[in-house]
């Protein structure tokens, strides 16, 4: 049976792999998100089989009930809503990892100091992801202001909530897990990845849910060298680097360290930054004129943001782009890194219309093409084209790599109205000459254009 056991472990190591190297390619990310949920399959059948297992029953109980809340969740959840549910999905992947830790030290399953060691730095890791999480959902869901929350002395109350829990930690390893010391730890953890979240603004969750995605991997895998268990270890392992590496790859696409983020109260920066300096005024256009404009036009970027994934006007976008080409017109779509609230939303949200993988433009491919565009259409989208980021040394966002909207020949900007963007920092680009504000729903603006375009 243990033969079999490492054999069925082996089995999943290698479907999480090549589930994991299909999903880098969007023609075979779907297969590889098969392959990867078979091999969580496997894994969970297999340890029904671990030797000495016990309360087969209740675990049968909480699977079924997390595969029947998962299924309903992942059909009724909009896809605008996605990254409040990779966040609590990445929490209760910490949340596991923790409750382990939890059992094993109390219950005094784990021995040796090294492997109370593991345990105790994979529930460490693992509650601060947790309950980091639950307040990433809290803010992106607003539940709680996504603005940083602050206190006098807060960062000085964190580090000694963290050097608290270290010390209780060590004191497991070297004195033996007991009740009471067990609960403390994990109570102060908790409350280390509260207090570590709550200053942190919603404009950074992006950056916040990925790295919350590679401490829940890391407390997985930690987990799972204490427990001796090959599945954990590998599946762990695998989803702490992707996520490291995601996370140093948003943090550049910001122009910010990863502890900037975490300690920099970005929200606060930006109240203070109001909108000064910007000369001129906000230029309103018509649906017609502005379908005229790209109708006539060889070259139209669209540049999409979180605006348009609210607004659920993807598919609107797609028909209008079709009828752009029908006349002619190259269509391309500009996609930033960090545009919407999660990685890759943009993209999803795309492929969810039906639009082409291959008319989907990153930062460094599309930047250059700004200046030979005729028009660029910039929909619910604001700090990734603000040019403040390259001019402004004292904005928050200044040296963020951005779009170059303001180098194409004209500039339509559809808007619901004249705020500011998720960030909180005025936008320059919407009062440049060449730029001109079409106000409305996203979705209801599209359809104007459409119909204005399609009498052209």
């Amino acid at each position: 049976m243990d033969n079999l056991i490492k054999a069925s472990y082996f089995l999943t190591v290698v479907l999480f792999v090549m589930g994991l190297k299909r999903m880098s390619s969007p023609a075979t990310a779907r297969s590889g998100i098969i392959w990867a949920g078979v091999a969580m399959g496997i894994a969970v059948v297999t340890t029904m089989f671990w030797p000495g297992l016990n309360n087969i029953g209740l675990m049968l109980v909480a699977i079924f009930s997390g595969v029947a809340i998962a299924v309903y969740s992942g059909r009724k959840v909009a896809m605008t809503d996605m990254p409040q549910m990779v966040a609590i999905y990445n929490g209760m992947g910490g949340g596991s990892a923790a409750g382990i830790a939890v059992i094993e030290l109390i219950k005094g399953d784990v021995h040796s100091s090294g492997l109370i060691a593991l345990s105790v730095v994979g529930g460490l890791i693992g509650s601060i992801a947790f309950s980091g999480s639950m307040i990433a959902f809290a803010k992106l869901q607003g539940l709680i202001k996504g603005r940083p929350i602050t206190f006098g002395g807060q960062k000085v109350l964190n580090l000694i909530i963290l050097v608290l829990a270290v010390v209780t930690g060590i004191s497991l390893v070297t004195g033996g897990p007991g009740y009471a010391g067990t609960l403390t730890f994990f109570g102060l953890a908790l409350t280390f990845g509260i207090l570590m979240t709550l200053p942190i603004g919603g404009a950074d969750m992006p950056v916040v849910i990925s790295l919350f995605n590679a401490l829940t991997g890391m407390a997985v895998g930690f987990e799972g060298f204490a427990l001796g268990n090959e599945a954990m270890i590998v599946a762990g392992t695998v989803v702490g680097a992707a996520g490291t590496l995601l996370t140093q790859m948003m943090a550049k696409a910001m122009n910010r360290s990863i502890a900037n983020v975490l300690f920099g109260s970005f929200g606060k920066e930006v109240e203070e930054a109001g909108a000064s300096g910007i000369q001129g005024a906000l230029k309103p256009i018509e649906s017609e004129d502005a379908a005229i404009m790209m109708g006539y036009a060889a070259k139209v970027i669209i540049v999409p943001g979180y605006g348009m994934a609210v607004a659920q006007a993807q598919h609107k976008l797609r028909e209008l782009a079709d009828l752009l080409q029908e006349k002619n017109v190259i269509v391309k779509y500009a996609i930033h890194p960090v545009a919407g609230r999660m990685p890759g939303h943009m993209n999803v949200l795309l492929a969810e219309a039906g639009v082409p993988y291959e008319s989907l433009y990153d930062l460094e491919e599309i930047n250059a093409e700004f200046t030979s565009a005729d028009v660029a259409v910039v929909i619910g989208a604001n700090d990734v084209v603000n040019p403040r980021a390259r001019t402004e040394k004292s904005s928050p966002i200044y040296g963020m790599p951005i779009l170059n909207v303001d180098q194409a020949k004209n500039v339509i900007v559809i808007k619901r109205g004249q705020g500011t963007g998720f960030a909180g920092i005025e936008n320059e680009l919407f009062y440049r000459d060449q730029t001109r504000m079409l106000y409305g729903d996203a979705q209801a603006v599209l359809g104007e254009l459409i119909q204005q375009v399609k009498q052209i």
